[in-house]
């Protein structure tokens, strides 16, 4: 059974009243555990006093590695750069808020431990509300539809990674417009997966905006998926072949002197109108498909960073 170094990256976004707290608890449990911890705050932009907190755990404790973006990129950039100050033979993330157990990541490390390089685990119900449950699951669904990874039905939020996988991603991902567990899924290991029951909400107030969660949907589905190409050649043969039909019709009923199909009367102009709104929205669609993914070509011909860590030690 192998042993070794467990990192931790705390995804710090304003969680300068639970940055000891959430330490103190790590460290003791993990000390009972007999798992060597290292404590990365990565802290995201924060304008409060997060990292000065942060800074000051760090002096007080060998194990904790204090760092701040330049802005915040969101908990998803966040990871990426964690993944790049680890030093760990395995590498989790956390939130600062407790919404996955302390056991959950002492069963990351015995999975780990047993051999397995992916591990992730998931909520088997997420008590969210009505409309952020609704989300998760419509979301999870179509990516599980669509794009060529799989997630489990209420998704995941962390996940732990042998150092094999934290190279990897180090070396040969872009960390623009995608996640880290998008990036980890289709590396091709095979992941260990387990439930877990979150723990009762703490009260503290989610920063997750609407906002980000559907830049998130975004940027995640079109960096997975070629379906919205492909839709678009489905959607373009179907509407040739319509508009085949539409013209044979339009042409047989000129011939036999007919105005009226189904018992309505058809001017001369309304197939012209409807094959061109028809085509008009089909254009449209195809174009903001296609500008969808050339943002994204965009993003990644001007090869600047995923993030930036402030260099201030």
């Amino acid at each position: 059974m192998r042993t070794g170094l467990f990192s931790i990256i705390l995804l710090s976004y304003y969680s300068g009243s639970r940055i000891v707290s959430v330490y103190e608890k790590l460290a003791t449990g993990f000390a009972k555990e007999g798992i060597d911890l290292e404590f990365i705050v990565m802290d995201d932009g924060s304008s409060d006093d997060s990292y000065a907190i942060a800074k000051q755990l760090e002096k007080q404790h060998p194990n904790v590695f204090a760092y701040q973006l330049s802005r915040n990129y969101t908990s998803h950039y966040a990871v990426f750069a964690g993944f790049t100050i680890a030093k760990g033979q395995l590498v989790a993330m956390m939130p600062d808020d407790w919404q996955t157990p302390l056991e959950s990541y002492v069963r990351m490390y015995r999975e780990w431990q047993n051999g397995a390089q992916v591990i992730i685990p998931f909520r088997n119900k997420r008590n969210d509300g009505l409309f952020n449950e609704f989300f998760a699951r419509s979301y999870y669904l179509m990516m599980n539809r669509l794009s060529d990874i799989n997630f489990p039905p209420l998704g995941a939020d962390i996940f732990a990674i042998d150092r094999e996988l934290v190279e990897i991603i180090n070396e040969h991902i872009h960390p623009i417009n995608t996640s880290a567990l998008i990036e980890v899924l289709r590396l091709g290991f095979e992941p260990v997966y387990f439930p877990y029951e979150r723990p009762p909400s703490t009260g503290s107030i989610s920063r997750w905006t609407f906002k980000k969660k559907v830049r998130l949907f975004k940027d995640t589905f079109y960096a997975s998926s070629a379906f919205p190409i492909k839709l678009i050649t489905w959607v373009g043969g179907g509407s040739f072949l319509m508009s085949i039909i539409v013209i044979i019709i339009s042409i047989i009923l000129k011939l036999m002197g007919e105005e009226n199909l189904g018992g309505f009367r058809i001017p001369g102009w309304t197939t012209t109108l409807i094959i061109m709104s028809f085509f008009c929205g089909l254009i449209m669609l195809s174009i903001s498909v296609l500008a969808e993914y050339l943002l994204r070509v965009f993003d990644e011909v001007k090869n600047r960073p995923g993030f930036i860590i402030r260099k201030d030690r």
